[in-house]
């Protein structure tokens, strides 16, 4: 539905509203047929701006998927679903499609996560070493961005690279931190 479509639907509808105020036990034929051509006419602008075929479940996420009438919401994927959550809930989970002959003593090399390391410049902002960009995957990179940020107009006091590789490590420190006092006149 666009805009032009949605406006008129709108207005059309409001009209209807206040058809429906001013409607009396008493009123005329001629009021009464006014009011059914402004409903055919808002009931045109609404065939007119849908373009779809109408759900056929209650689900957001299917709205025109297969239909299960026992479902709370006629969707048969979600049911689907959900029946096999509550049946893992009593029999346990499923064994896998394809298990091992014997287990490996050290495991396969998907169960182990994959080593990674960032590198992660950070900068002193007067009390602490804060993250002053998003972590790197390259070192020369990391120290690229952060010679860029030493050279801009308003540069923190300090700033160094941190090697994260499941432990952090201090790699080069740029500056001198030094901790200032965030109260005026030191805290008199």
């Amino acid at each position: 539905m666009n805009h032009a479509q949605l406006t008129a639907l709108g207005r059309a509808l409001r009209l209807l509203g206040e058809h429906g105020e001013a409607l009396t036990g008493d009123a005329p034929d001629t009021k009464l047929y006014e009011v059914k051509a402004d409903i055919k006419r808002a009931l045109d602008l609404l065939d007119d701006s849908t373009n779809a075929a109408a759900p056929s479940t209650r689900c957001a996420e299917h709205p025109n998927g297969p239909v299960d009438e026992n479902a709370p919401d006629l969707c048969l994927l979600c049911e689907t679903r959900r029946r096999t959550a509550r049946r893992s809930q009593i029999n346990g989970p499923s064994a896998p499609a394809q298990a091992a002959s014997a287990p490996s003593r050290y495991g396969v090399r998907e169960d182990r996560p994959q080593p990674q390391q960032r590198w992660l410049p950070e900068m002193w902002n007067g009390q602490e070493w804060q993250l002053c960009g998003t972590p790197r995957r390259d070192r020369r990179e990391a120290e690229l961005y952060l010679a860029a940020q030493r050279r801009a107009p308003r540069a923190a006091m300090a700033y160094r690279l941190v090697h994260e590789f499941t432990d952090y490590e201090v790699l080069r420190v740029w500056g001198t931190p030094v901790k200032v006092d965030i109260e005026p006149l030191g805290n008199l």
